[in-house]
């Protein structure tokens, strides 16, 4: 196992919290499209990414409730409210095409164009 060591006059102390994992998280907000029941998500990690994931979804109609202390998410989506991922907000994000597979399975159809987000080689959508 790999170590750390420091060296110092100081001892450490105090803690650090661990969040879930980002893609994850991106999955699991796109999957609050499947049912009209509230979801909540738990150790929620508070990123740029993720916060963008749920403006997108807000957008479609998810109600959207960040419990910030708790580090939840609160997502329900009663109605959709539109079947199409605005353009401004996918081609920022390469992971606003998870919602592609949610809206088809609960509406039957749904236009998401292709995402956008860092060009960090080939990185084709099968």
């Amino acid at each position: 196992m790999d170590r750390i060591a420091i060296t110092g006059g100081a001892p450490l102390r105090g803690n650090i919290p661990i969040y879930g994992a980002k893609n994850s998280a991106l999955k699991l907000q796109a999957a609050a499209l499947l049912s009209p029941e509230a979801l909540m998500l738990e150790n929620m990690p508070d990123l740029a990414d993720t916060r963008f994931m749920a403006q997108l979804l807000g957008s479609l109609g998810v109600q959207i409730a960040w419990i910030k202390e708790a580090r939840t998410l609160r997502m329900q989506a009663a109605e959709i409210a539109s079947t199409i991922a605005p353009y401004d907000l996918v081609r920022k994000m390469r992971a606003t095409f998870n919602v592609l597979g949610p809206l088809l399975a609960r509406v039957g159809h749904a236009t998401v164009s292709l995402p956008g987000g860092c060009a960090i080689g080939a990185r084709p959508v099968d």
